[in-house]
């Protein structure tokens, strides 16, 4: 697209270009030239950094309203369309459960994992990376930590796939296709967590059936919420972020040799490409009341997308953010959003990305896009369709 004639007057396929650009970064440039855009009276842009992390911090005023986001659940998703007070309950469940302490005990796991999925390819001298390592590590993971079968992965792709990325160009053409995967969701769980009430377990699905805030315990209908939600942010954000990383590393080997060259280098290069890349580029939120910035009334009732790439990359807030500096410090940028909808898993996908990087480069310090390929992003949230790697073999 032309970028130039799109920010011009930007329409409701900007937000779709930000996961699906190759360099988003150029249309978050010209979004900032204005603070507020109104995007064919269905919804407003929020792009400057001040502006997006004062939203994110005032959920009565830019709330997580579960009109925020039609996924085809018939009830508010837990806890990410609930807000204060309510969303605190949750939070006060759900917060130790993925605390930092609980998800570093998972290093070993994830790195025998890692491996294990690499053998299939070591010794190939190429991969699709996106297909054979991107989605099976962090849907595996997932799997394990419920307590799931892992002959279900399949289906739990499908299910992913039929909420975040299904057939159509509109809500309404893809609404059908959420809908009946929205009632395999709930069928699957329904059916588990009856199960789970028979004999408990000892897992994360087990941990959350058996908690409680004030001595009341969630109820099934508060479970399926949760699981719901547990889809689609356990089993697409960190292939996106990988996908995102990798992609990344693969083009620019000054980065990639710093990566594999130190370790130490490694949790901080996660951050900055998470930054650079934001693999969840927007986020919906539906105004509480009215409001006004600069000069733009907004109504209550009205929807919002805040522009967590375009904020991270807001040079004019942040002097330096529009170069990639794998060691930058300090470096707190909104990947993971902010206030008090801020990623609940977001240590959980930092001990996995950690392992996944270590590991890998420990094996694969060499590697680039097979030539004459052409990376193709996703629309929504920002992942590869495919990322063919060549590098050389395992003896």
């Amino acid at each position: 697209m032309e970028v130039e004639d799109e920010i011009q007057s930007p329409n409701a396929s900007v937000v779709v270009d930000l996961a699906s650009a190759d360099d988003p970064r150029a249309i978050s440039e010209m979004l900032r030239q204005q603070r507020v855009h109104s995007i064919d009276n269905m919804f407003y842009l929020l792009s400057h950094r001040a502006d997006v992390e004062a939203a994110l911090r005032k959920p009565a005023v830019f709330t997580s309203s579960p009109e925020a986001v039609q996924l085809g659940n018939v009830r508010p998703l837990i806890p990410l369309s609930v807000d204060p007070p309510k969303h605190v309950k949750y939070r006060r469940i759900l917060d130790p459960l993925f605390a930092p302490k609980h998800m570093a005990l998972l290093d070993g796991e994830v790195a025998e994992l890692v491996n294990q999925i690499m053998d299939g390819f070591t010794g190939t001298g190429t991969c699709d990376f996106h297909e054979e390592f991107a989605v099976p590590l962090p849907c595996t993971v997932f799997l394990r930590l419920m307590g799931l079968p892992l002959e279900d992965l399949d289906q739990f792709l499908e299910m992913k796939d039929g909420i975040i990325r299904p057939p159509g160009l509109t809500q309404e053409e893809q609404a059908p296709t959420r809908q009946r995967t929205a009632e395999t969701i709930y069928a699957y769980f329904e059916k588990t967590i009856a199960k789970r009430r028979k004999a408990p377990t000892d897992d994360l699905l087990g941990r959350i059936m058996g908690s409680s805030v004030d001595g009341v315990a969630l109820t099934d209908e508060e479970i399926l919420d949760i699981c719901f939600l547990f889809i689609i942010a356990g089993l697409d954000t960190v292939t996106d972020s990988l996908d995102c990383i990798f992609g990344h590393l693969s083009q620019n080997p000054e980065h990639r040799h710093q990566v594999a060259g130190d370790e130490k280098v490694i949790s901080p290069a996660i951050e900055e490409l998470l930054r650079w890349e934001s693999p969840v580029p927007a986020v919906p939120r539906v105004l509480g009341e009215d409001i006004e910035i600069d000069g733009c009334p907004m109504r209550a009732g009205e929807h919002v997308m805040l522009l967590l790439g375009a904020a991270n990359t807001d040079a004019v807030a942040c002097p330096g953010v529009d170069q990639v500096d794998l060691m930058r410090n300090p470096n707190p940028h909104l990947a993971f959003g902010g206030g008090v909808h801020r990623c609940l898993g977001s240590h959980l996908a930092r001990v996995e990305l950690r392992v996944a990087m270590r590991e890998w480069h420990k094996r694969i310090p060499e590697y680039e896009l097979v030539p004459g390929t052409v990376l193709e992003y996703t629309e929504g949230l920002r992942s590869l369709h495919h990322l063919p790697l060549q590098f050389p073999p395992a003896a």
